[in-house]
């Protein structure tokens, strides 16, 4: 049984509340579940102790017997301090949207264009201040 470490949302809606559960895979994610392991409120500041409360004893219980938490929950455990950090690699994350890449592409034109004008532009005062 390929078992996982993940969120199952409660809460009605837009108040999400979720419960962090040891489930089977297969299942859907509000669905059946083993086991409850601690519960997760986004809507609490982020420094705050009641955000993020785990049975940590289990947690590591279901990950010795070969559960994989989701990133989200694998992000929990580095803040608790259970698991080690691990490196994030998402080379889109920085890259703009299509249409600003449009207009720094139009703005990039423009600036080409002005950079020529005044290129020609002292040559023309140059020659009408020596007449």
């Amino acid at each position: 049984m390929a078992m996982k470490i993940r969120l199952a949302r409660g809460g009605s809606k837009k108040r999400p509340f979720y419960r962090i559960v040891a489930a089977d895979s297969r299942m859907p994610r509000d669905g059946r579940f083993i086991e409850k392991l601690g519960t997760y409120n986004p809507l609490l500041p982020k420094d705050s102790e009641e955000r993020v409360k785990m049975n940590v004893e289990r947690v590591q219980h279901w990950i010795d017997q070969g559960a994989q938490p989701t990133d989200r929950i694998a992000r929990f455990l580095e803040a608790a301090g259970i698991s080690e950090k691990t490196e994030r690699n998402n080379p889109n994350k920085g890259a703009p949207g299509k249409k600003a890449q449009e207009r720094a592409e139009e703005k990039a034109a423009k600036a080409a264009a002005a950079e020529e004008a005044p290129a020609e532009e002292p040559v023309v005062e140059e020659a009408a201040e020596e007449e």
